[in-house]
């Protein structure tokens, strides 16, 4: 309201204006209130979501370290099956049985 009609209203209407103006006041402290609690709501869920992000690429840096020792001792006790067989054809090439001695005929 202008200033010309402020000074137009009586004691009683201006005293209506100063109560209704509180009331609108403590509403939007309210609202105000309740907007900030949650912003601070999401602000927490936001951080969690970021640890929670963490931990799942920190566990999966420990899976795929796990899956290097799997994949590496694979390859080892393949390796070493390999071997095995070869040394088994070369002694069965030489007559030899798997003791290790040449067999005899007789």
């Amino acid at each position: 309201m202008a200033g010309k009609e402020l000074r137009k209203l009586s004691k009683t209407e201006l005293l209506e204006l100063l109560v209704e103006q509180g009331r609108e006041n403590l509403a939007l402290k309210t609202r105000l209130e309740a907007a900030e609690a949650e912003l601070a709501e999401r602000r927490l869920a936001m951080a969690e979501s970021g640890s929670i992000a963490e931990a799942a690429l920190k566990l999966s840096g420990v899976f795929e370290a796990a899956q290097k020792a799997i994949d590496l001792y694979r390859e080892n006790c393949e390796r070493e099956c390999a071997e095995i067989l070869e040394r088994a054809r070369h002694a069965a090439q030489a007559g030899e049985t798997p003791g290790g001695k040449e067999e005899t005929e007789g």
